[in-house]
């Protein structure tokens, strides 16, 4: 697994945290593997979503089929509710899987973000998956070819992030948050 080397403190390595300013927080970056099972685990509960969201536009709609001529505008619906549920979640700084993980996402210097700012992070986190899509389109690929080039980009983008003087990943530099470790929640 990842070890503690991985992760990168904004305070200076050479000081000790006696010599750190109380009311400054020591901001750490959760280590690229962590990151990912957070992002993984996401994943998986996004099934969730998309099931209750797709249900509610196909009812509604009245979709019989999934070649329905409005499956664009399903695709369109299922956008923007991804878009709200990490807004909302993020604003508020962890979406569940975050908490699980004990990651917490802030802007640039430390502080909770603003839907502005999270909003611009769901746009730009985008580029985890239209590079291969755009890719795929054109080519008609099978699904094991397109699995391939997904999980492919997917690595190279999460190992881009090595590259990065925080460590952060690339779309959250642009957005300018950063995802650091947290404490614990409460069980209360």
């Amino acid at each position: 697994m990842a070890s503690n080397s991985s992760e990168f403190s904004e305070s200076n390595p050479s000081s000790s945290p006696a010599d750190t300013p109380s009311s400054a927080p020591l901001l750490i970056v959760p280590g690229l593997w962590r990151r990912m099972a957070c992002w993984l685990y996401e994943g998986m509960l996004l099934f969730a979503v998309v099931f209750v969201a797709g249900w509610l536009f196909s009812t509604l709609g009245q979709m019989r089929d999934a070649m329905d001529s409005r499956r664009h505008l399903l695709q369109a619906f299922l956008f923007v509710v991804f878009g709200v549920y990490f807004v909302w979640f993020w604003t508020r700084g962890q979406t569940l899987a975050m908490k699980t993980w004990n990651i917490r996402i802030v802007d640039a210097h430390g502080r909770p973000i603003t839907q502005t700012r999270a909003l611009a992070r769901y746009l730009l986190s985008w580029i985890w998956f239209l590079p291969p899509l755009a890719a795929i389109a054109p080519f008609k690929l099978s699904g094991g070819e397109s699995t391939v080039l997904i999980f492919g980009w997917v690595a190279v983008w999460a190992l881009l992030a090595r590259f990065h003087p925080e460590r952060q990943f690339w779309h959250d530099a642009w957005a300018g948050t950063r995802l650091i470790t947290s404490k614990p929640m409460s069980r209360r």
